[in-house]
């Protein structure tokens, strides 16, 4: 439980920011609620990845014995290769209807533990890598009721534990790193030569530490990845093994990656007409040099308190420095639908790793890239449930982010420790869904949700708004593709803000809006994508498109 002082300290730092000059159109108090959603689904999620039928895929890891969520209608895992337990009747993947606020049990046949995955363009989930008998498997879920994992043997080329996984725009996934792996493959395979070196990957390795998995990856407007590892970044085209760029090293060197794990987020893509469209990336927090050696030895080190910013396109890129209200360590970073970015769960001591983590930061901090520089951190609601070591996050199509996770053992346990294995889930509401709000939300009437939409074209996006303070100039679409989320790192989110070219309005307090969708697969790859409406900083609820 937070101290006094602490209580304090935020109720000043709530004061604080609540002072500052604000370039909203609405400024939120520091506020956001939180609901408990399930006291156990039976697994610790570990990973989690919003599908386009509203149901959220989560897993956790095979190799530490029975979960507490048995299987269904008998089934049981065999699996002589397990190192806990052989025959295994309890499940480590649930699907959750969010809607519903159920839960069904999943079987994966091989160890997930710290692996990776996106969504390909079909809305197919692909998994992949985990531990012993699962580090080179490939593992499909499609979004059905009935639906349940598939397997593919042998499906990657190489090992891959701690790998970051990213779509491509011809449709492919490309896997980074990984424990010992200073290369890269794609996925489906079509190649022969299908595991390719990445020096990068070796330069940023500190030894014995590493400081390098789960790299932050994210596709440039130029088609080319941003690749950053450790307390720096490369440009890289993946298509003919070629370093464009690197990048400065962000001041300070202290490291950003696992286990001095930090987050990042490629920030909104706008003014997407351009003919040069600008891209940021923003790192925040992380642990110093030496915190995971000095965590083994049970001194746990404050978190960074700091973010570096970058515009990654500019022809002499630097980091800009902020400092968070909060320090954090092991935290996640979500894209919100208004284009604030919400800093949740992780630390303030210590590392990733089993026990090494310490002062779990209970309050969100909800970072806003449009204000000045500094105007941008307001402190929100704390939960009451730590989200320390595995815990997950992920933004939901009503604009809610969905919290699990938080177990920093080797096995689940629930008494005896700090921070009990945590089975929860609970949901996040940030202050745009407060409903003294509702007057200005938009409702999507048209086009319907599943619509498939194309390439440079121009589309008309109907909303009703029952207010009688209609801003048209301040309506804005969004698109946005869930993540894939573990490991404090949302592996392929992406925020595009299409804007809108004409509002009109048809009467009954119905407006038609005119939006045009980006021109390619670089600056958006094909998929499945959620269209907000968002209208003086207050997002509709969002609807399911495929872009083609």
């Amino acid at each position: 439980m937070a101290s006094l002082s602490f209580v304090f300290s935020i109720i000043f730092l709530q004061l604080l920011f609540a002072s500052l000059p604000s370039h909203h159109t609405l400024t939120f108090a520091a506020d956001g609620s939180w609901q408990l959603l399930q006291k156990s689904i039976g697994i610790s999620a570990m990973h989690m990845q919003l599908l386009r039928n509203d149901r959220v895929v989560m897993f956790d890891r095979t190799d530490f014995g029975p979960s507490n969520l048995s299987l269904p209608n008998g089934k049981c895992r065999n699996d002589p290769t397990d190192t806990a337990l052989q025959v295994d009747c309890t499940a480590h993947s649930v699907e959750y209807d969010v809607f519903a606020n159920k839960f069904r049990a999943l079987m994966v046949q091989t160890d997930v533990w710290c692996s990776s995955g996106a969504v390909m363009p079909d809305g197919n989930l692909f998994q992949t890598g985990g531990f012993n008998d699962g580090e080179r498997r490939v593992r499909v879920f499609s979004p059905c009721r009935t639906c349940d994992w598939n397997e593919i043997p042998n499906g990657l080329t190489a090992k891959r534990w701690y790998a970051s996984n990213h779509i491509l725009p011809d449709g492919r996934q490309i896997i980074v790193g990984g424990r010992g792996q200073f290369n890269y493959e794609f996925i489906p395979k079509n190649i022969v030569a299908n595991n390719i070196n990445l020096p990068f990957l070796s330069e940023t390795n500190d030894k014995g530490i590493e400081n390098n998995l789960y790299p932050f990856i994210f596709l440039n407007v130029d088609g080319n990845l941003f690749i950053f590892a450790n307390n720096r970044a490369i440009l890289f085209d993946y298509v003919n093994n070629i370093v464009v760029k690197k990048y400065p090293m962000i001041p300070g060197g202290e490291p950003r990656s696992y286990p001095s794990t930090g987050s990042a987020v490629l920030l909104p893509l706008k003014n997407l007409k351009a003919a040069a469209i600008e891209a940021e990336v923003l790192v925040c927090g992380g642990a110093p040099k030496g915190s995971y050696l000095q965590s083994l030895k049970g001194t746990f080190l404050a978190a960074l308190d700091t973010c570096a910013r970058i515009k990654i396109t500019d022809p002499n890129p630097e980091w800009v420095m902020e400092t968070m209200p909060l320090a954090r360590v092991m935290g996640d970073m979500i894209l919100l639908p208004n284009g604030n970015v919400l800093l949740i769960n992780g630390a303030r001591s210590g590392t990733a790793g089993w026990e090494q983590g310490r002062d779990p930061v209970l309050s969100p901090v909800l970072y806003q890239p449009d204000n000045d520089i500094n105007s941008r951190f307001e402190v929100q609601n704390p939960t009451t449930i730590p989200r320390m070591y595995h815990s997950t996050a992920t933004l939901l199509r009503d604009g809610r982010v969905l919290v699990g996770g938080s177990n920093p053992h080797a096995f689940y346990n629930f008494t005896g420790v700090l921070f009990p294995s945590e089975l929860s889930l609970e949901a996040f509401s940030p202050a745009y869904l407060d409903a003294k709000f509702d007057n200005l939300r938009p409702t999507i009437i048209a086009p319907k949700s599943m619509s498939g939409i194309r390439y440079r074209k121009k589309y008309t996006i109907q909303v009703v708004i029952n207010g009688d303070k209609v801003d048209e100039n301040s309506m804005s679409v969004i698109m946005f593709v869930p993540a894939f989320n573990t490991h404090s790192f949302s592996m392929n989110q992406r925020l595009l803000v299409l804007g809108n070219d004409k509002v009109t309005a048809v009467g009954n307090s119905t407006y038609n809006m005119e939006a045009t969708t980006p021109r390619s697969g670089n600056v958006a790859p094909s998929g499945f994508y959620l269209l907000f409406v968002v209208h003086q900083g207050i997002p509709s609820k969002g609807i399911w498109v495929r872009l083609y």
